[in-house]
């Protein structure tokens, strides 16, 4: 079988770990094939909009493999990737740019992108009609785009043959994806071994903390309650309890609660739940069952149905990954 084409597309004030991140997990899914079947399934090159030179944003300077406008127009890519980077945005408004990017994307079987690489797919207008995500800094600006419908909360969002994925790191996240896409779920987690990084974490898993979201709150009471509740996780936290500590009726603490939160307040309090058992089964030897009840969900089934929601994995897979007291 040929190897797939992988066309990674950079520019000067890309992001470094944009272009790194999904060039190791292919050249590491490369190698280990490779060395299974004699075989190789990638040809990985990076293709710059305009001098080969490219400097990233953190001021590395690299040489890429060829020039986009120099590609051979015939010559099907499998996949095509966009990084991100600060220089996005002015790819973004580069007619030039945009055209070789829509010219490449005709030939591709997929068309990826990596955190803000997304605006220059939707300035392209490779993402009208689908579904995508970006770096949650910048889903505000792609939402802009009216033919695109943005799903901000993703670590990675496939939509047919288009993927896109959140910021920065989360684009080994989404060549893990690939990978496991085109080469089984096996090689994948090989490669994530490798690495060094959690195999796959799940496209719907939040790009950043469930605290960190809970700041937005904005009613005295629902700031204090939010607050209190990361001490308080074993306690009676039924919308009920929680509305009489805000010193609401139900209705409108739940309603408050949502419009200044963004969700509502049972899945706050289990994101919250999951969010603290992650920390015990990563520093402690406690077992499963005493995690859930220390985080308030009782036995260790909950958690398994809570990590299996929120996570995507089960516990005893989360803490193999992620344990720091293991020898």
């Amino acid at each position: 079988m040929a190897a797939r084409d992988i066309a990674i597309v950079v520019y000067d004030r890309h992001q470094l770990l944009d272009l790194a991140g999904p060039l190791e997990v292919f050249d590491a899914a490369a190698r280990i094939t490779e060395h299974r079947t004699g075989t190789r399934p990638y040809r990985i090159r990076t293709l710059a909009l305009a001098a080969r030179r490219v400097r990233s944003s953190s001021g590395l300077t690299s040489e890429a493999d060829g020039l986009l406008a120099s590609d051979a127009p015939g010559d099907r890519i499998d996949t095509l990737v966009v990084v991100g980077g600060e220089g996005s945005r002015i790819v973004a408004a580069d007619h030039e740019a945009l055209e070789l990017v829509r010219a490449a994307a005709a030939r591709s079987r997929r068309v990826t992108s990596v955190c803000t690489g997304a605006l220059v797919l939707a300035a392209a207008g490779l993402l009208d009609g689908y579904e995508a995500t970006t770096h949650w800094a910048w889903c505000d600006r792609l939402a802009e785009r009216a033919e695109v419908t943005v799903l901000p909360d993703r670590i990675y969002v496939r939509d047919r043959d288009r993927w896109t994925s959140a910021g920065v790191t989360a684009g080994i996240d989404l060549a893990l994806a690939l990978v496991e896409d085109d080469l089984g779920v096996e090689v994948a987690h090989q490669v994530a071994g490798h690495l060094v990084v959690f195999a796959r974490r799940p496209g719907g898993q939040a790009q950043f903390s469930v605290q960190l979201r809970a700041q937005a709150g904005r009613t005295p009471a629902v700031v204090e309650l939010l607050a209190w509740l990361p001490d308080h996780l074993d306690d009676d936290l039924t919308v009920d309890r929680l509305a009489a500590r805000a010193a609401m009726s139900p209705r409108t603490f739940a309603r408050t609660f949502r419009a200044e939160v963004g969700t509502t307040p049972a899945v706050h309090v289990e994101s919250l739940r999951v969010e603290a058992a992650k920390r015990l089964l990563s520093t402690t030897d406690l077992t499963v069952d005493a995690v859930a009840a220390q985080v308030g969900l009782g036995q260790g089934e909950r958690l398994h149905r809570a990590f299996g929601r929120r996570v995507g994995t089960t516990p005893a897979r989360y803490r193999q990954h992620f344990s720091r007291t293991a020898s």
